[in-house]
């Protein structure tokens, strides 16, 4: 086998890869091994056609797809760590040559990081972010706890208003055909969510309990539903129940029954202490994003698109995993909130750039600056980790196989790159 670079351009690097016709034949063996039980041929027990009588009926490269995928992926890696490549994005491979009885030959065009250098980013100005905790803030928290605390309770004697939960039946007709999904009994609704298609909560405002109503709508030009893209439609509703929310009142027994504190002032002095908190490291993390940002901005070097393209997907693949852990899919919520997942992906493409330039600049600073991460540094984190866990340090310990260990200094030299930077930047 022989690998050589054979074009670069910028970030664009092409690699040809010659693998022997010898391997390319065992390749083909192993194919057909692994393949020769799913084929009948009259005359032959399944599982035992000999390989060229297979070939013969359904042509020599029946095998290839296989035995070329099998290769590729060998030699692909073997490639990069001859050459020392190390790629940014999914490569764009060709066969170029293949066939029996001789070299199977393949191109993969890779793309990698562009090559830059950073300089005066130790003394960079960088805006300071202060920590401050209003009174606002302070009602803000408070009164998410009351609305935590409230009881939802029956409305008799007058028609809904905004805020109010709503509980109704409702079937929806375009023209005079009821449309699919448009149809719900007992379907709980807070006026004023925005829930709803925009219109239909405003027109139960002022609604009497128990009344038939005509709520008319136009579905959004970017509605899922292709037959109801901009389409006006009539739900024909009936209110079963009006329910208000009755929040607790503001005195020191709502402190006593929602906290460890016997007065509305002690627990109002702890949100604060707990605001305060969170609020300084909130900025602390703030902060290091804005040195990130500031530095990142350094960069005059052409982004290659297929690195963005490639964190795009890795924040799709986060994106999927927090709305899995809600019950929710990617193509739900895609279906849910009216889009394509082409416009998220556009939606995500800034952050995506913005991230690809942080980690350029990190491993630059980390490279110039020489930062490592020790095997002390490990044990630190470690024994933290098993502090925050509230676990023991040894089987922490265990959880990080010694082949995650160098996963984890990675992770701590990021850090210790960013603490250096944000230890050298000029806050103002």
């Amino acid at each position: 086998m022989s690998y050589e670079i054979v074009k670069k351009e910028n970030s664009e690097i092409t690699i040809k890869a010659t693998v022997g016709k010898d391997e390319f034949e065992k390749a083909v063996k192993t194919a057909y091994n692994k393949n020769k039980g799913k084929f009948n041929v009259p005359g032959f027990r399944k599982g035992r056609v000999p390989q060229n009588i297979i070939e013969k009926q359904y042509g020599e490269g029946v095998f290839f797809e296989d035995a070329v995928n099998d290769l590729l992926q060998v030699h692909y890696e073997k490639a990069l760590d001859v050459l020392e490549i190390n790629p940014v994005a999914r490569p764009d491979i060709d066969v170029t040559e293949v066939g029996k009885g001789q070299d199977l030959i393949f191109t993969a065009a890779v793309t990698v990081a562009p090559e830059f250098t950073l300089e005066n980013y130790k003394g960079l100005e960088v805006e300071k972010i202060n920590v401050e905790v209003t009174e606002e803030m302070l009602d803000t928290e408070i009164e998410k706890t009351r609305n935590m605390n409230s009881r939802l309770m029956s409305v008799t004697d007058r028609a809904v208003q905004d805020g109010d939960t709503v509980i109704m039946d409702y079937s929806g007709f375009h023209g005079e055909e009821q449309f699919e999904g448009g149809t719900a009994e007992n379907q709980e609704l807070v006026i004023g969510s925005g829930r709803f298609i925009p219109g239909f909560e405003e027109q139960l405002v002022g609604k009497e309990l128990g009344s038939d109503i005509e709520v008319n709508v136009t579905f959004p030009e970017d509605y899922h539903a292709e037959n109801l893209k901009g389409q006006a439609v009539v739900f024909k509703v009936k209110i079963n129940e009006i329910k208000f929310k009755e929040l607790p009142a503001l005195d020191d027994e709502f402190a006593k029954d929602i906290s460890e504190f016997d007065t509305l002032a002690e627990y109002r002095e702890s949100i604060r202490k707990e605001l305060e908190e969170s609020s300084k490291q909130s900025a602390v993390a703030a902060q290091r994003d804005k040195v990130l940002e500031a530095v990142a901005g350094l960069l005059t070097v052409e982004i290659p698109e297929k690195m963005v393209d490639t964190e795009v997907e890795g924040m799709l693949r986060e994106f999927d995993q927090q709305l899995r852990q809600q019950g929710l899919s990617l193509e739900q919520y895609v279906q849910f909130t009216g889009g394509k997942l082409e416009d998220l992906k556009v939606t995500m493409r800034e952050d995506a750039l913005a991230r690809v330039k942080t980690g350029m600049v990190i491993e630059k600073v980390m490279e110039q600056e020489a930062i490592e991460a020790t095997d002390e540094d490990v044990d630190v984190e470690i024994d933290k980790i098993a502090e925050i866990q509230k676990r023991d340090q040894e089987e922490v310990r265990k959880l990080f196989a010694k082949d995650n260990y160098e996963y984890l200094k990675s992770n701590l030299k990021s850090r210790k790159t960013v603490d250096f930077l944000v230890d050298h930047a000029k806050l103002v």
